[in-house]
């Protein structure tokens, strides 16, 4: 079992905990591809194993948002072609992660953000945007969706991939992964809760003394969206993503 108590937590990992809930807000408004800076955060204030549990409730918060403000917008032929290669993908990870140590998780959990961000560097970089759909696209995007979620919140890259492949425009785009992950993250919770007792009552004191950090970012984001540049963007969340990594490593 992995314990938090409040009264063991630095004005430090306050600080990042805040700094992450509004980070958090910003993405569930419809900036997508930051939600590494959230895990690196938490990471680095509550250590990786811990923080897993702490920042799905924190998630399901804002996927609310979400899928009220975009719900107009939702596909849920993507969403139904996804969602069972995710939620397998799921039940692999909660199998890998239950049983590594806090050291092995960190190690993992770094090489995955690392991995992401080759992953998203490579896509930016692509001549061509073509991507087969068959089936096996989906299966194997999706799996890896589920336990890279499970394990350490990080299945932000693949769901992108996978968005992006099918073409999807800005607004469908968002208003399809608010939903696929606001499903997800609520297939978790039982996991986290019975399975890894990541999430206990005392973390979730913790949850609600960030809701307002959520809330501001929701409010920042929502206006973010409609100006922010996207080359600009994506460039600054690949080189903030790797040095987040690193500094897991070295915590």
């Amino acid at each position: 079992m992995y314990l938090i108590l409040l009264s063991n937590i630095s004005q430090s990992s306050w600080i990042l905990a805040f700094l992450a809930a509004i980070i958090l807000g910003i993405s569930k408004s419809g900036i997508k591809g930051i939600a590494i800076i959230i895990v690196t955060l938490m990471a680095i204030a509550f250590g990786a194993k811990e923080s897993t549990g702490l920042i799905v409730p924190l998630l399901i918060a804002g996927d609310i948002f979400a899928v009220i403000y975009y719900n107009r917008h939702t596909q849920w032929r993507y969403i139904l072609r996804f969602l069972p290669w995710m939620i397998s993908g799921v039940l692999i990870g909660v199998l890998i992660g239950k049983d590594l140590d806090e050291e092995t998780f960190k190690f993992g959990m770094a090489f995955i953000i690392l991995g992401s961000v080759v992953m998203m560097y490579w896509w930016d970089r692509r001549k061509s945007k073509s991507v087969p759909t068959h089936w096996a696209f989906a299966g194997s995007i999706g799996i890896m969706a589920g336990i890279t979620t499970m394990i350490g919140n990080l299945a932000g890259a693949f769901s992108n991939i996978f968005f992006l492949a099918m073409r999807l425009p800005k607004n469908e785009f968002i208003g399809t992964a608010a939903w696929l992950f606001f499903i997800v993250n609520v297939f978790k919770l039982p996991f986290h809760i019975f399975v890894w007792e990541t999430i206990t009552p005392e973390t979730l004191w913790i949850n609600l003394r960030l809701v307002p950090g959520i809330l501001l970012g929701l409010l920042i984001g929502v206006r973010l969206v409609k100006i922010i540049k996207d080359e600009f963007y994506r460039k600054m969340i690949l080189i903030l993503t790797a040095l987040g990594a690193l500094l897991i490593l070295i915590r």
